[in-house]
């Protein structure tokens, strides 16, 4: 077989295996070859991995707060920002590397995107600083925080950012509304997993 034919067809298996991991036909993880995906050959996928789950909390007669609802997320998009911010932090680290613990959340509905850099509609209320811990397995990082309501909103979104302002947004998580009134409490659980090669 000619090397013309050969590179045709490692093109293709590329474009083909990139088409995949974009619209989640291929699990993520070491592909044989070296490269990168898209650049002709085949390469290495990242394995981010995440999860939210969202506690929906309200005081019941006697005045103690009970969970009334629940949502959780798996595996929705951790941004370019944050990937981007990583590569920079190998380079260069600065103190808000290690503060991926403010908690946000919205009543925006649009689709997830890696390009996402703040939540669609932020509900206006300060954001939260969680917990900075491992979580079940020592390759997870994970944030709890619990946010108390000041008024009435349909919380729809969730995202996790190294600032009590601005800055970047590592992940953005959409659910169906949890529909909070005055006093109410949201307890949400982020957690990433960074799953070195099998």
């Amino acid at each position: 077989m000619s090397n013309f034919i050969k590179d045709v067809k490692r093109r293709f298996a590329s474009k083909k295996l990139e088409f995949k991991l974009r619209h989640g036909f291929a699990q993520r993880g070491r592909v044989p070859g070296g490269g990168k995906v898209g650049d002709g050959k085949v390469g290495f996928a990242g394995t981010l991995r995440t999860k939210l789950v969202a506690r929906h909390l309200r005081k019941n007669a006697e005045g103690k707060y009970e969970e009334v609802g629940k949502r959780e997320v798996l595996n929705r998009k951790v941004t370019t920002a944050f990937v981007n911010f990583i590569v920079a932090q190998l380079q260069v680290e600065t103190s808000i590397f290690g503060d991926f613990k403010y908690h946000d959340s919205g009543t925006g509905v649009g689709a997830e995107s890696a390009g996402d850099t703040a939540l669609g509609t932020p509900c206006g209320e300060a954001r939260t600083s969680g917990t900075q811990d491992e979580g079940g397995e020592t390759y997870e990082y994970e944030s709890v925080a619990t946010h108390t309501y000041a008024g009435p909103f349909a919380i729809t979104e969730h995202g996790l950012f190294n600032a009590s302002t601005g800055v970047t947004l590592m992940d953005r998580t959409v659910f169906a509304a949890i529909n909070v009134i005055s006093g109410d409490k949201i307890e949400f659980t982020f957690t990433i997993q960074f799953s070195a090669e099998a």
